[in-house]
């Protein structure tokens, strides 16, 4: 055998359709597709690509999770859709080495905003409004262009107000890797929002 056919060698086992990977090839194929996927991607798109259960993939996706835990990138879920993220202590340096200004600061009413949202999602603007107390378009517009927040539905009311929700910018923004890496809010806090709201 050539050197130049022996380097064409695949390190790993090629995978066709027919196969079904094994748990290392499966986690390599996983991290492969993440790493190429110009967006956040559904695990059952993944299960398609790879030919497997949707469980298979789910559970390999929970094991990529713990083995990027350390490392210089994460597994960020959120809603049903994933994507490979850089590790958020690693933000400065990012920063720095791509010349860019992570920390414009959001206003206080965009955080308190965006909190309301958080904790509550999906929840429309008058449901925030009635929570702050004052009116919220303009906020809700500045996260919107910002990225932070998206329209996920409507409301099935009279006049179906738009349903507002966080997005993977989000989860970025405060590096987190998903929404259940959020504190706990106290009981009275969630009280009161729920009572707010009607």
């Amino acid at each position: 055998m050539s050197a130049t056919a022996s380097a064409a060698q695949p390190l790993l086992p090629d995978v066709t359709a027919a196969d079904e990977p094994d748990d290392a090839t499966l986690l390599m194929l996983l991290e492969a597709l993440l790493f190429v996927a110009v967006e956040p991607t559904p695990a059952d798109r993944l299960a398609t690509a790879l030919g497997v259960s949707v469980e298979r993939v789910q559970a390999g996706l929970t094991q990529l999770e713990a083995q990027l835990h350390r490392r210089g990138i994460r597994l960020q879920r959120h809603r049903e859709a994933f994507q490979l993220v850089s590790a958020p202590e690693a933000a400065a340096a990012i920063e720095t080495f791509l010349g860019l200004d992570l920390t414009t600061k959001l206003s206080r009413a965009a955080l308190e905003t965006l909190a309301i949202i958080a904790y509550r999602q999906p929840i429309t603007r008058p449901q925030i409004e009635a929570i702050r107390g004052v009116s919220s378009d303009g906020v809700i517009r500045s996260l919107l262009h910002r990225g932070l927040i998206e329209e996920v539905g409507r409301l099935e009311q009279p006049g179906r107000p738009v349903l507002f929700g966080t997005t993977f910018e989000f989860l970025r923004y405060f590096g987190l890797t998903s929404l259940d890496d959020l504190p706990p809010l106290e009981e009275q806090l969630v009280a009161e929002m729920a009572r707010r709201v009607g």
